[in-house]
């Protein structure tokens, strides 16, 4: 059974946790996280791009000049896509680049994530993560504390937390998210994790199902 160092909130070891083969020791999956991860993104998008066809282009309700015996070309009108201001052909419409992923591969993602961080050393456990009040400096403190200022951290909470919330929210490089918004993208975005033990077990609670 995987085990990892626990460490308070200056940085100092104060013991040792047992982790869940389920969720730490899983054989990596790129494959499936590459898929849960693409399909995140692409939801991301907003698929709003949208272009006039001719039918919708404003004018053309006439020919432009006869059919025979001008010497120029035959049109039926100036909203043909071959004009300048006419229609656009195979132009973009609002659509949706939305990608389904089943529960269970959205799971595997997050086990392999996690398993890899943890074979990295990636993963910083805390005994409790708490801050008497909402300020930047404390929680810029906070991070130096952990040797991980010039990283990108993914701080993981039980629960919100206003005050850590706030005081984490101008950190460059620093997010915050509970455990209920974890995805694939914003673990593999970012290279370092914490998490509270509080927030560890409920991980385990939800992936180890």
């Amino acid at each position: 059974m995987p085990q990892i160092t626990v460490k308070n909130m200056l940085g100092e070891e104060t013991g040792e946790l047992e982790l869940s083969e389920k969720v730490f020791a899983e054989e990596i999956n790129e494959p499936v996280v590459h898929q849960v991860v693409t399909a995140q993104l692409s939801s991301k998008r907003q698929g709003t791009a949208s272009t006039k066809t001719r039918n919708e282009v404003r004018g053309g309700g006439r020919k432009p000049w006869r059919q025979k015996g001008t010497g120029r070309a035959r049109h039926g009108s100036i909203r043909s896509p071959l004009w300048v201001g006419g229609g656009i052909t195979f132009g973009p419409k609002p659509r949706s680049f939305e990608k389904k992923v089943n529960k269970k591969k959205k799971n595997i993602a997050l086990c392999s994530i996690f398993s890899d961080k943890l074979n990295t050393d990636s993963i910083i456990v805390l005994d409790d993560l708490d801050f008497p009040e909402i300020k930047t400096k404390q929680a810029e403190e906070f991070i130096e504390n952990l040797g991980l200022s010039e990283n990108k951290v993914l701080i993981i909470l039980p629960e919100n937390n206003k005050n850590v919330f706030l005081s984490c929210r101008n950190l460059e490089g620093v997010r915050t998210m509970v455990v209920d918004a974890l995805n694939a993208y914003d673990l593999m975005d970012n290279e370092y994790i914490v998490i509270p033990e509080a927030a560890l077990r409920d991980v385990e609670e939800v992936l180890a199902e």
